[in-house]
């Protein structure tokens, strides 16, 4: 009866007077059970993350009926320390938390907190910077996090009686010590620790959460598809969008962005390349041929100015996985951090591809050494300064004997 009592607005009775955003979590239940009904959905594997798993828990012990099982992806049952529950934040870490979803909001904040591998990939902030600011505003925003970081769902967790698989990443900020505890107080759960500093379940390595989630769900581990192969990875964006867009407007700016595409993807396809995902002021694709890659970038690069934006441009050419309709690997991440060291309509690439091209008619000025954030070792990039085709000069000096 009490587990019911949940679902229609009696909390207390499980999470104690002291607990906070009751409402909360009894609209999460309602929500879940309503969206099951309308899809004809009798019991289904519900896949939680972060907040998001206070939620999950408690629907798993009030409703066990519909679910075949609970995961918990990098959740907490309480986020805040107390005298019996000394793995949590401190009170003046829970502040500091608050205080930063208030004044970052908008500015793609939670990607610094639990995605900070992502945050030099070109573009991927000002596209989180928007996903905030449409979810809510910073008052919103301010009183969502707080309330999240002040529940304590503990006591509801030997009531779970479902198959329930908990994942945490080790060095991420909620990581291993927050998932050990739910799975020693849930009955039967497993617990799975994976190495990365990720928080959210899109970035890091993705393959190792998706085929745990898949063992789990289904019985059986999913067979390793990844192909391995090598490519040159061309990673661009938009100098200076955060201002194009405010003077803009939503409008026009997404009426350039999509200009900004058409042309993307032109030039991408005149230069046989692959173009493999937008990244909401910028672009990443690959080849096949190094030279291709570079000539395509330079086209963008002189290209783009017409329609009054400049782009910068990263490459480099190493060995990538494809997963479905995208690509992973090291080699990703240079480009990544190459296009970040160029300025306004320059293209950057790697002494990888300076090398490879050779013979190509490519030419190259020195750009010097740099340290690319995340990447060891010096890396010396080099900028394409002129092109002229060996074929037409082989066909000219044959003419002229």
């Amino acid at each position: 009866m009490m587990l019911v009592a949940v679902a229609n607005g009696l909390a207390l009775g499980i999470f104690g007077e002291g607990a906070v955003s009751n409402a909360l979590l009894e609209s999460f239940v309602v929500h879940v059970r309503a969206v099951m009904d309308s899809a004809g959905s009798e019991r289904a594997a519900l896949i939680t993350t972060l907040g998001g798993g206070v939620m999950g828990l408690v629907f798993a012990a009030v409703h066990p009926d519909r679910l075949r099982a609970l995961v918990v992806v990098d959740g907490w049952a309480r986020a805040l320390a107390d005298v019996d529950y000394p793995i949590g934040l401190s009170p003046k870490e829970v502040a500091r938390r608050v205080e930063q979803s208030e004044t970052g909001w908008g500015q793609g904040m939670m990607l610094d907190q639990f995605a900070p591998s992502m945050r030099a990939v070109p573009g991927l902030r000002q596209a989180w910077a928007r996903y905030e600011r449409f979810a809510a505003s910073p008052g919103v925003a301010h009183a969502m996090i707080a309330n999240l970081l002040e529940l304590d769902v503990r006591h509801v967790l030997p009531a779970i009686h479902v198959p329930t698989l908990v994942v945490s990443h080790r060095d991420a900020p909620f990581g291993g010590r927050f998932g050990e505890y739910i799975a020693a107080h849930v009955e039967g759960a497993r617990f799975v620790e994976l190495p990365g500093i990720d928080n959210l379940m899109w970035a890091g390595d993705q393959s190792s959460i998706l085929g745990e989630i898949e063992a789990f769900v289904t019985g059986a581990r999913p067979v390793q598809r990844s192909d391995r192969r090598l490519a040159t990875v061309m990673f661009t964006d938009i100098v200076d969008s955060t201002r194009h867009a405010a003077e803009l407007g939503d409008q026009r700016w997404r009426e350039l962005l999509e200009r900004h595409n058409e042309i993307a993807h032109a030039e991408i396809d005149s230069f046989q390349g692959q173009f493999i995902k937008d990244t909401g002021d910028g672009l990443l694709a690959t080849f096949d041929g190094p030279t291709r890659a570079v000539l395509c970038a330079t086209a963008l690069a002189e290209r783009m100015p017409q329609i009054g934006v400049d782009i910068r441009s990263g490459l480099h050419t190493g060995e990538c996985v494809r997963r479905h309709e995208d690509i992973g690997g090291i080699a990703v991440h240079i480009a990544a951090r190459i296009a970040s060291q160029a300025t306004a309509g320059e293209v950057l690439v790697s002494n990888t591809v300076k090398e490879l091209v050779y013979g190509s008619g490519i030419s190259f000025e020195d750009r010097g050494a740099h340290d690319l954030r995340g990447v060891p070792g010096e890396w010396r990039l080099f900028a394409p300064a002129g092109y002229h085709d060996p074929v037409e000069d082989a066909l000219t000096a044959a003419q002229q004997f």
